[in-house]
């Protein structure tokens, strides 16, 4: 999928759950995770807003997202591929194109021998952003990596994006280290129009590639 006018320098890489959709109660495991079924998908307020704008900027917008949820048993790959078709009817719903969507389905302690170990493509790894700059010839000193867990700052970082990470809408623990973004925000519509903003500043016109 893509959008006619969009720069094919840059993107926005987007994590999904917590960035783009709340995080639904598991009672087995008592915390919050991704959604296990369509119905219990739920876009965050704000998010299409945010994402119109980049999508304006003249950003690809560009998902990345682990989903080890088959692969520790919890889910079907029909229940997977059924919420992403969620996040794709509402999206085009929204007219909001996305030109790739990448999911990791690995886990290193998975139950699923075929999905189970490690692997490639889980962040922190760069590699769907490394897949990403091949396919759709990126600058990625000039594109962004957003999401709400260092893991994925950390896998923005490692491919040589720059990075913003939000406020979690189901804060995780996770070990106390300093956040290697450049900047955070509340929620992805904040961040957007900071990026937004920092274009109009900076006289780079929409839809047009940096440098």
């Amino acid at each position: 999928m893509g959008v006619a006018g969009v720069s094919a320098g840059r993107a926005v890489f987007l994590d999904r759950d917590g960035l783009l959709n709340n995080n639904v109660f598991n009672p087995v495991t008592g915390t919050y995770e991704s959604p296990h079924r369509a119905e219990d998908f739920e876009l965050l307020p704000g998010v299409l807003k945010g994402l119109a704008l980049l999508q304006e900027t003249g950003y690809r917008l560009i998902l990345v997202s682990n989903q080890p949820s088959y692969a520790k048993g919890k889910i079907s790959l029909a229940a997977i591929q059924a919420i992403h078709r969620r996040l794709a009817d509402t999206l085009g719903g929204a007219a909001i194109s996305f030109d790739a969507f990448y999911y990791c389905l690995h886990h290193p302690d998975g139950v699923i021998p075929e999905y189970s170990g490690r692997c490639e493509c889980r962040k922190p790894s760069p590699y769907f952003l490394l897949q990403a700059k091949a396919r759709f010839d990126l600058d990625l000193a000039n594109s962004w990596m957003i999401g709400d867990r260092e893991t994925d700052i950390l896998c923005g970082r490692a491919a040589g994006v720059r990075r913003i990470r939000v406020a979690a809408d189901r804060p995780v623990p996770e070990p106390s280290q300093p956040t290697a973004a450049e900047r955070t925000a509340r929620d992805l519509a904040a961040a957007a129009s900071s990026l937004g903003a920092a274009d109009r500043l900076a006289g780079v016109p929409p839809g047009r590639p940096v440098g």
